[in-house]
């Protein structure tokens, strides 16, 4: 499972067996619907195991809702990702629930969409599910690429990149998802502001929900499963940066800052966030704050992900330091 750090040398096991089997000859038995021929990517062998197979994490469809104030079992300094569709009741989707789901395809007033989490990556965005008209359905390939999910739509079977909502193999190689406005924030935060708002009730899995299976990740020096550059500017591979677009801001000058307005955007920092990525019990993590990205007074989106990741999706990005 890929929950379990490996060791250095367990790891280089993994890291030139998976090499060895990364083609789509290997592949074709579970992906016959995927089409190979098209793809962006320049080298199968960017594409790694990440341990369970094709639906081993079970993404979720149409997640049942209860009332923020009849919830009980959420600690107030756990994160949830909060998505409001304009006209709709406030929605929060617990990174409980989406450590161990990674997807929940959902849909309110109208606008079907993706909430995604990948913990490797710290990466969170949503995504609205239509692509050219078509509604997608996603799940999980089992798959990482820059150490981060691949996900792939049940209609094509194309595999497209959660950190940038790219397809990547397949039908839709090269087309985009649209991003939506979300954010992660504490429980207490939105059921303080929403207190009639909606939080997604506890699938019906045998998960240890509340419970981090990656405890110290955020922590340690080296990303899991991960072989490209490191960041630049002596900024820590695990550091968590704000992406807006390719400009990436680190968290650490927005905490000292608390809010910055820069490139058109207010970002604002504030505390009482825990880590999900820290402590065995996810409420218990290291306080890392709530990030919110306005312009103009209104939430974009973005993504808060580690350092490492923005520089491999955004090798040209721009590190907004001071």
């Amino acid at each position: 499972m890929r929950t379990n750090l490996l060791t250095a040398a367990t790891l280089s096991v993994a890291l030139m067996a998976t090499q060895a089997s990364a083609n789509p000859e290997f592949w074709q038995y579970e992906w016959p619907k995927t089409n190979f021929e098209m793809t962006n990517v320049e080298s199968w062998t960017e594409i790694l195991s990440g341990g369970p197979p094709r639906d081993g994490i079970p993404a979720l469809s149409d997640p049942q809702f209860i009332r923020a104030g009849n919830e009980t079992k959420i600690e107030n300094r756990e994160p949830v990702v909060t998505v409001e569709i304009e006209g709709e009741t406030p929605r929060a989707y617990p990174i409980r629930y989406l450590t161990w789901h990674e997807i929940i395809n959902d849909k309110a007033g109208g606008v079907p969409y993706a909430v995604t989490y990948c913990p490797l990556c710290n990466s969170a965005p949503t995504f609205d599910r239509r692509v050219n008209g078509r509604v997608l359905t996603f799940g999980v390939t089992g798959k990482l690429r820059g150490s981060n999910l691949i996900m792939y739509d049940r209609e094509t079977e194309s595999w497209w990149q959660q950190a940038v909502g790219e397809g990547i193999v397949g039908e839709y190689t090269g087309a985009y998802l649209t991003p939506l406005p979300s954010w992660m924030e504490s429980w207490s935060e939105f059921k303080t502001r929403n207190p009639e708002g909606l939080v997604m009730a506890q699938p019906a899995f045998p998960r240890t929900y509340g419970r981090n299976p990656y405890v110290s990740y955020d922590s340690s020096s080296r990303p899991f499963l991960y072989n490209g550059e490191m960041p630049p500017h002596g900024i820590q591979p695990l550091a968590r940066v704000v992406r807006v677009g390719n400009r990436a801001w680190p968290v650490p000058r927005l905490a000292a800052e608390g809010e910055i307005a820069e490139a058109g955007f207010t970002i604002s920092w504030a505390s009482g966030q825990a880590s999900a990525l820290d402590t065995a019990r996810i409420g218990r993590g290291r306080n890392v704050g709530t990030i919110r990205v306005r312009k103009d007074g209104k939430d974009v989106p973005h993504d808060v992900m580690f350092a490492f990741a923005f520089h491999a999706f955004f090798p040209d990005g721009e590190w907004m330091l001071r």
